[in-house]
């Protein structure tokens, strides 16, 4: 009833919403609620970050609902990733009590972007993250571990490049040029 009422009204002043619009990522429950799994947290952390939301400081408003940290420390390196894998099944957990576990998160790692000197050192492995998700108040909440952001190579090689479209100082320019260029090797 509640829902038809929502499309009904929408019709009634002109807005249009796609079927779903939203509902089957937030539903009726707020982002983070003991109702849901806390892997759901953890692979919407995940995702965000491997779609580079860590890479501008501005953006730790997005990641905020899922973490229990205030900031995000400045970070000196860049893990690029191919993807990651959050398990769904409890049983692959660590469960300490009802509302506290460890979920473990396997990246297929790339390597690594140095922030200082603008390299990119490939170094393909597995590595395993065990979060540690946590109900605070009564939401689900990532309390440890704060890793370096763990971004997807296709985007980390869109956002060198932008900088690189970006950059006035031709020596920069061309060092994240080189840069560029050794991440798409790791495609």
């Amino acid at each position: 009833m509640y829902a038809s009422l929502v499309f009904g009204t929408c019709a009634l002043v002109g807005l249009t919403l796609p079927i779903n619009a939203g509902w089957a990522q937030t539903g009726f429950t707020q982002s983070g609620s003991l109702k849901r799994s806390p892997a759901e947290i953890v692979k919407r952390y995940v995702r965000l970050d491997q779609k580079g939301a860590r890479l501008d400081a501005m953006a730790f408003d997005v990641l905020s609902p899922y973490v229990e940290w205030k900031e995000e420390p400045a970070w000196d390196q860049i893990v690029v990733i191919q993807d990651a894998h959050v398990p769904e099944d409890y049983r692959k957990w660590d469960i300490l009590d009802n509302l506290d576990v460890v979920i473990p998160v396997m990246y297929r790692v790339r390597g690594v972007v140095s922030l200082k000197t603008a390299d990119f050192v490939a170094e393909e492995k597995t590595e395993e993250v065990r979060f540690h998700v946590k109900a605070v108040g009564n939401q689900w909440r990532i309390v440890e571990p704060m890793i370096p952001p763990h971004v997807g190579v296709a985007r980390m090689v869109n956002a060198v490049r932008e900088a690189e479209l970006q950059e006035k100082d031709e020596g920069q320019r061309s060092a994240l040029a080189a840069l560029t260029s050794s991440l798409r090797k790791a495609k």
